[in-house]
């Protein structure tokens, strides 16, 4: 694997996710700049990326604040470099029906899971267009493509984010840009956000399965990171290839099979929730953290779709070579 030195931003990197692609970039040499709201979380992912070989800066940033990100991105630039690649990822969630989120709560998930994307590729298109340069990556989700029932504030976030993604995409073709911009859609994970996601559910929380651990995505963010042409979008795990393509076909089956099985299905049974359990809505809930959540006994630490999408081009060469060489013994019959 190169070590080809690369300035990095990566928004909500001090837990799950995020701080699993800081990992991986780290462990290619990269300069990292780590946006988060948790200074304490932020620093101890600073201490993991220097001793896996990155260079890593902690700012701590509410990305809901636009110039608070914008602040950040000129203070990762004046300390690291020139951005190469801006991660948006941060987020915040509600686990709630409907008919229960009150408007606080959606007026603050769509300023974190969605305008905080709008706040990080704004800080980061001004200065990759001046350089004529740079990638943008989307951490999206098969819930941008397949909303499911208790995470309307979350799944309405990720489907904007899907329509302005596209917008700009678009723009960047027009003004024959070589920045680049693209999505990488996620399945569930095991991260700790459903340890302080704000719930009004009656048992505990948890991914849909099958679970993910955060590494075996992450692998996408910097392969497409380091890609010269990278994709429109990525889609990591079969999971979300069902989601994506079930929803293009099956529309209202998807939304009666939910309606049946959604709402169970994202809740541990005979694990009550405790009413009064810290959430990071509003606040992050303090503490060192983690890229893993709770579920490591029942999550996947591979996946054949997302080792297929890494390593496609030789697929590809395999697979023509096997066309030939099929042609060829056909033809040598037919003679």
């Amino acid at each position: 694997m190169p070590k080809q030195q690369k300035v990095v931003v990566i928004t909500g990197a001090s837990a799950g996710l995020g701080r699993a692609i800081a990992h991986g970039y780290a462990k290619r040499g990269c300069k990292l700049a780590l946006l988060a709201r948790n200074p304490e979380a932020l620093e101890a992912a600073v201490s993991e990326c220097s001793w896996m070989g990155g260079e890593a800066i902690a700012i701590p940033t509410d990305v809901s604040d636009a110039d608070a990100v914008e602040r950040a991105a000129a203070e990762a630039e004046a300390k690291l470099g020139p951005i190469d690649i801006w991660i948006n990822n941060a987020m915040v969630s509600v686990f709630s029906p409907v008919k229960e989120t009150t408007a606080a709560d959606y007026k603050r998930v769509t300023e974190v899971t969605y305008l905080g994307y709008v706040h990080g590729t704004l800080s980061a298109l001004k200065r990759m267009q001046a350089r004529d340069t740079g990638t943008i990556i989307q951490i999206g989700s098969a819930l941008a493509y397949r909303s499911i029932p208790l995470q309307s504030a979350y799944c309405a976030s990720k489907h904007a984010i899907n329509g302005f993604t596209d917008s700009l995409r678009c723009e960047l073709i027009h003004d024959r840009s070589n920045v680049k911009i693209t999505a990488v859609h996620m399945p569930a994970m095991n991260t700790p956000q459903f340890e302080w996601v704000k719930t009004r559910l009656k048992n505990q929380a948890q991914p849909v399965p099958p679970i993910f651990e955060p590494e075996v995505a992450a692998k996408i963010v910097v392969d497409a990171g380091y890609a010269k042409h990278p994709r429109r979008e990525y889609w990591v795990g079969f999971p979300t290839v069902e989601a994506v393509i079930g929803q293009k076909f099956a529309p209202g089956f998807a939304d009666w099979y939910l309606g049946k099985i959604g709402c169970e299905a994202q809740q541990l049974p005979d694990q009550p929730q405790d009413p009064n359990a810290p959430n990071n809505l509003y606040e992050y809930v303090p503490g060192t953290h983690s890229a893993r959540g709770k579920f490591d006994a029942r999550s996947k630490h591979s996946s054949l779709a997302v080792e297929a999408s890494l390593h496609r081009n030789w697929l590809l060469l395999g697979a023509g070579a096997l066309l030939v060489g099929a042609a060829a013994i056909w033809k040598r019959r037919s003679a």
